[in-house]
């Protein structure tokens, strides 16, 4: 039997064995890694990227109900839906006073200013911040540059019929006006819009000013 032959066999039988070995590793993979699993691994990474800073603190990164269910990428199920829905308009807290408006020029100073709750800012107190309302919508018709997420507030009290705030009639609008503004998950689970007196992002005069700004017939808004 030649040298070449042997060689021949030799290497025939090496690629027969790379290929056994192949198809063994094909016939059993690797196990499928948990989506809890990865979970675990993504907010671990999360924590270890972040970290205080002046007011800024890493906390901000722990979730709460309505938002671990809303950071998925598909809506969370009805029941998990209604249930944020009802805490969210459970936890909002109404006027003390029955008194919804304030003044409509300082609640334009607060949805033009943007500041507040950056590692920058002297403090977390509402008073330091702003509504940041321009991001995300149009406020003036006069306006050249304005958010698009949510919509148009032009003219938001004249379209929904409120002339006197005091009207029973108006009761209903004026009364979802501030608690979308107080926590806006109460009327869908997973709104964009900032929960500004949940999360203590505006106190109840600065919501009352807001309020004014958009409901108050004498307000630009309504004009």
């Amino acid at each position: 039997m030649s040298s070449t032959f042997l060689l021949a066999k030799s290497l025939a039988a090496a690629v027969a064995a790379v290929a056994a070995a192949g198809l063994a590793g094909c016939a059993a993979p690797a196990a499928p890694v948990s989506s809890a699993t990865l979970d675990a691994q993504a907010n671990a990474m999360m924590k270890a990227s972040f970290r205080d800073q002046g007011i800024a603190k890493a906390d901000r990164i722990n979730q709460d109900m309505a938002q671990a269910a809303c950071s998925s990428d598909k809506p969370p199920a009805e029941p998990t839906a209604k249930r944020i829905e009802a805490d969210s308009l459970a936890s909002i807290q109404w006027p003390a006073n029955g008194i919804y408006l304030g003044n409509w020029k300082e609640g334009e100073k607060l949805a033009q200013s943007g500041r507040g709750m950056t590692w920058t800012d002297p403090s977390a107190a509402t008073k330091d911040n702003g509504g940041n309302c321009y991001n995300c919508h149009q406020i003036d018709k006069k306006e050249i540059s304005f958010g698009t997420i949510g919509p148009s507030l032009w003219n938001y009290g004249k379209l929904r019929g409120v002339k006197k705030i005091d009207d029973p009639a108006s009761a209903a609008i004026v009364q979802y006006t501030w608690g979308k503004l107080w926590n806006a998950k109460a009327y869908s689970a997973c709104s964009n819009m900032p929960r500004f007196g949940h999360m203590k992002l505006l106190d109840a005069d600065q919501i009352r000013d807001i309020m004014a700004l958009l409901l108050d017939p004498a307000s630009p808004v309504n004009q």
